[in-house]
């Protein structure tokens, strides 16, 4: 037999597959595929009928095997009524109430006004570090409540115009009203010995205490120039004292004169005394003025 101009000509190999041998290849790949995404037993829309076959009561399709239903599911047409299925059942049923969520009471309370309050300006007299203390008033707090403070930036509040250059410290308690105390918008010390707070509950008085952080000092070389003309003054010398005053220096740059007899002063010779040029009478009204 000749085997050489045939269809996939080559000795061993079958001819080419008719189209049912490529539509039953097709459906049993699709079968697999379906077998392992899908369990048959738990789809709602697979039945078997009366007759022995199998029914899609969404398409409303017959399959004569499981092979066949399965490779049903996974064409264009089932997925497509699958979509419009899904799409209906989200239009007609009800929204769905939202999961209630834990609600927790606010205590409201009357509030009776605005506390009695002390501020007093500290400054440390080791390191000249300036801080502020807070003593304010609660007799009338409400029971089992405690005061609480915390700082607000100028851009959190809405009754000023926001200024970086401020902060506010604020206190609450209940059922006071709560109040807020404008202070420099600078960095606050945190450490244990500069920020502290205290309640007295037998006062009903409330501490609290900060401190500001120390700024940095500019050093010198990275000020600003003296001008060129201006010397350097001299360092006091043995026999001066700072409180004595030097009469102002004269004009063009000139060095301040040493006092008479102190150590570096230079012998400068007496002065000659020049008598007095005489003046001539001026001229008689009329005349002009003559350079000879």
């Amino acid at each position: 037999m000749d085997f050489q101009h045939r269809a996939g000509g080559k000795t061993g190999s079958g001819g080419v597959a008719s189209a049912s041998e490529s539509n039953r290849d097709r459906r049993e790949r699709l079968r697999q595929l379906a077998l392992e995404t899908i369990d048959i037993n738990k789809d709602p829309y697979f039945m078997k009928n009366h007759l022995g076959s199998y029914e899609c009561k969404l398409c409303l399709t017959l399959h004569n095997n499981e092979g066949s239903y399965l490779a049903h599911t996974q064409g264009k047409k089932h997925q497509t009524n699958l979509a419009r299925r899904a799409a209906k059942e989200a239009k007609e049923s009800p929204a769905q109430p939202a999961p209630a969520k834990v609600k927790v009471e606010v205590k409201k309370f009357v509030k009776i006004g605005r506390p009695g309050y002390k501020v007093t300006k500290q400054r440390d007299p080791e390191n000249v570090q300036q801080s502020l203390l807070f003593q304010i008033d609660y007799p009338e707090i409400a029971e089992g409540i405690g005061p609480r403070h915390r700082f607000m930036s100028a851009y959190e509040q809405r009754i000023e115009p926001p200024d970086r250059r401020w902060q506010y410290l604020l206190f609450a308690a209940e059922p006071y009203e709560t109040i807020a105390f404008k202070v420099p918008s600078r960095e606050i010390d945190k450490a244990e010995n500069r920020f502290w707070t205290h309640w007295n509950k037998e006062t009903k008085q409330f501490f609290l205490q900060f401190h500001f952080k120390m700024e940095k000092a500019i050093s010198q070389s990275t000020g600003p120039l003296p001008p060129p003309n201006m010397k350097h003054p001299l360092p006091h010398l043995s026999g001066v004292h700072p409180q004595d005053s030097l009469p102002p220096p004269p004009p063009g740059g000139m060095s301040v004169p040493l006092p008479p007899g102190a150590p570096g002063a230079p012998q400068m010779p007496p002065q000659m005394h020049m008598p007095p040029m005489p003046m001539r009478p001026p001229p008689p009204e009329g005349l002009a003025m003559s350079n000879n």
